[in-house]
């Protein structure tokens, strides 16, 4: 058993570790930066260590600081959380060779799922169904046009590195593919410190569709269902569900088969740990392999509530060694679930973010919903830092229950003092469409391009 982990992360995913620690009975170390000195995270840990100044380059993203501090705290190991370093193979082997174990993938899964070109070529290995695209990264314009020509337009323009629908354009002819081309690679290097990028083809209105994996060190993987992440702005998620309205409705066949999928690509990159493989579905029921995300996701709670499997509790198993003691036949599927992030953003300004000290914080409760923040009365939430403030999590029998207590818990959620995108989510639990549970990853621009008609049918 670990005695002590260092938690090389912030905001609510340090608050929901540090909370599976305590439960495991583990002490456990805080890092934080100079902008953080006030935040949740830092009052729950056990020991609090700062490790620079509020920019992420300055602190969190520091492999030297956090391995600084986890010596000085002598902890058995570290868990990255999401985000910063939690995909860097280096920061893994770092670990290891510090004798301090990474709660995550090994390095070699990481190095074999390095980047999003790729995991394409290992899926393609593991006979699994890839979106037709380029082979490897696309140096130049030249290259680029041949591709998209090749592919066909419409295509996609992806970063190969880092993920949150940075580093992504689509591009429906020539001239658009240039200036796409282009603008993706500025946009990766400034936020991976990598400018690769890929082709592929462009599958118009797909459903995002992701599956949750478990592997110990002994060669067992299992899956623990899907999670239809659709509902997306800028190919950043809002709201997330289990299970896919689209698989029960219509492709229930499609579970078996995308669950054994996401198995096989786990297996030929010998994956440990916990990690998401995520595909799209188009309007055919045919599904395609997008990415691995080797870490913990933001989503994770909802596959917890349908399944009663705690999976930051086994992150720390199976990195201490231990088997996993959960067969495929062993995982139930019970109830549905519904995330919303909350976000400190202006839904009614273009999503501008709103950093900013918030002045009165009120969760909602009740049976079937749980709140995962580290927000509180009086906290300030620095600009430093991605917006997400907290996640709104809902369960019930079925999909009707939950989206009825999500719409109720929207409603109790009171934060002041800053902009939140609850307003904006209590739209989209009102709309007939995700009601019917009819929708795919243009739902949102359909649902804002709905919301500006009526503003200029009210103004004329």
């Amino acid at each position: 058993m670990f005695e002590k982990v260092l938690v090389a992360n912030r905001g609510e995913i340090a608050v929901r570790i540090i909370r599976a620690c305590k439960e495991l009975n583990i002490r456990t170390v805080a890092v934080y930066s100079e902008a953080d000195i006030n935040s949740m995270h830092v009052q729950m840990a056990d020991e609090a260590i700062c490790i620079g100044k509020g920019p992420s380059g300055d602190s969190y993203l520091r492999i030297d600081r956090i391995i600084s501090a986890a010596e000085i705290a002598d902890v058995d190991a570290i868990h990255p959380g999401y985000g910063f370093l939690s995909e860097n193979s280096h920061f893994a082997d770092v670990c290891e060779s510090c004798n301090i174990r990474f709660i995550g993938p090994s390095s070699q899964a990481m190095n074999a799922l390095e980047n999003k070109a790729t995991s394409r070529a290992l899926a393609k290995k593991a006979g699994v169904p890839i979106p037709p695209g380029s082979d490897g990264i696309v140096e130049n314009e030249q290259l680029a046009l041949t591709t998209a020509r090749r592919i066909g337009y419409p295509v996609m323009i992806k970063a190969i590195a880092g993920g949150g629908g940075r580093g992504m354009r689509a591009a429906h002819n020539d001239i658009s593919l240039v200036k796409g081309f282009h603008t993706a690679r500025t946009e990766a290097e400034k936020s991976f410190g990598n400018s690769g990028v890929y082709i592929e083809k462009f599958i118009e209105s797909p459903h995002h569709i992701e599956f949750q994996i478990l592997g110990d060190g002994r060669g067992n993987i299992i899956h623990l269902g899907e999670r239809d992440c659709s509902i997306q702005r800028r190919n950043q998620k809002i709201l997330e569900e289990t299970p896919s309205p689209l698989i029960e409705n219509r492709f229930k066949d499609l579970r078996k088969k995308m669950g054994k999928a996401a198995i096989r690509i786990a297996e030929v990159a010998r994956y440990t740990n916990a990690g998401t493989v995520e595909f799209i579905v188009d309007e055919k029921g045919s599904f395609y392999f997008l990415e691995v995300n080797k870490r913990i996701q933001v989503e994770h709670p909802i596959t917890e509530e349908v399944t009663g499997i705690d999976l930051v509790k086994q992150q720390i198993l199976i990195a201490m060694g231990e088997p996993l003691r959960i067969s495929q036949g062993d995982v139930q599927f019970k109830g549905h679930a519904i995330e919303c992030r909350i976000n400190a953003e202006d839904p009614f300004d273009d999503f501008r973010p709103s950093p900013g000290r918030i002045e009165m914080y009120f969760a909602p409760g009740g049976r079937g919903v749980r709140v995962d923040s580290h927000a509180y009365a009086g906290y300030t939430i620095p600009p430093n830092y991605d917006s997400m403030i907290g996640k709104l999590i809902t369960y019930g029998k079925d999909r009707r229950e939950a989206m009825d207590k999500m719409s109720r818990a929207l409603g109790e959620y009171m934060i002041t003092g800053i902009k939140t995108t609850i307003p904006f989510e209590q739209a989209i639990l009102q709309d007939p469409n995700f009601r019917r549970g009819t929708y795919s990853t243009n739902f949102i621009e359909q649902l804002l391009g709905g919301a500006r008609r009526e503003l200029i049918e009210e103004k004329s």
